[in-house]
């Protein structure tokens, strides 16, 4: 079922994605409608599939089987992983084979730079749950973004998100962000009609 949609639906186009975190298909037909170019996932995709055709981002336990059935990406955190036991490793194989894109979410440069020897993935979910005290979540995002690889896709997850806070992640070179709430306010112009 999965072919990778989610990589290329934020891959494509000028400007930073907007990826709207939805509960239900309520939200998730909302979320189209505003403009969102994908969705990230909490709770059973399966539902979020039939009532929207964004890719959809899994951010849930790790069944892969499930996953590729209802899915296009799966989320890794990769804080949860042990470095000797080889689950990383394991899992995000494992999500590729099935035609999953694999994000893996990192909170520090320390973090970021294991995941790159580890797996080297393709999409990097930049969480600032790791912050000091005088740090804004966007600061930690910038900053975490500055060591992402060129070639590499980059997501911001901050739980607010303004339209000032996305043009500065657009003009840093961020792919996407996640957004909680109206999509509309924070998404650009629709294109015009031709």
């Amino acid at each position: 079922m999965a072919q990778r949609r989610f990589s290329h639906a934020i891959a494509e186009g000028d400007g930073i994605s907007v990826i709207a975190s939805v509960e239900d298909a309520d939200s998730a037909r909302t979320a189209e409608s505003e403009g969102a170019e994908a969705l990230v996932v909490r709770g059973d995709p399966a539902a979020i599939r039939a009532a929207a055709a964004l890719p959809i981002l899994w951010r849930a336990p790790y069944d892969l089987e499930r996953a590729s059935a209802s899915a296009d990406a799966v989320m890794l955190v990769f804080d949860a992983f042990d470095e000797e036991d080889g689950k990383l490793e394991e899992l995000h194989q494992q999500a590729l084979e099935r035609g999953l894109d694999c994000a893996v979410e990192v909170r520090d440069e320390e973090e970021l730079e294991q995941a790159l020897e580890r797996v080297d993935p393709e999409i990097f979910l930049l969480s600032p749950a790791e912050r000091e005290d005088d740090e804004t979540a966007l600061d930690v995002v910038l900053d975490l973004l500055a060591a992402v690889p060129a070639g590499k896709l980059a997501i911001a997850d901050l739980s607010l998100t303004t339209p000032d806070e996305v043009e500065e992640l657009e003009r840093a070179g961020c792919d996407g962000v996640i957004v909680r709430g109206q999509v509309a306010a924070l998404v650009g112009e629709p294109p015009a009609e031709v």
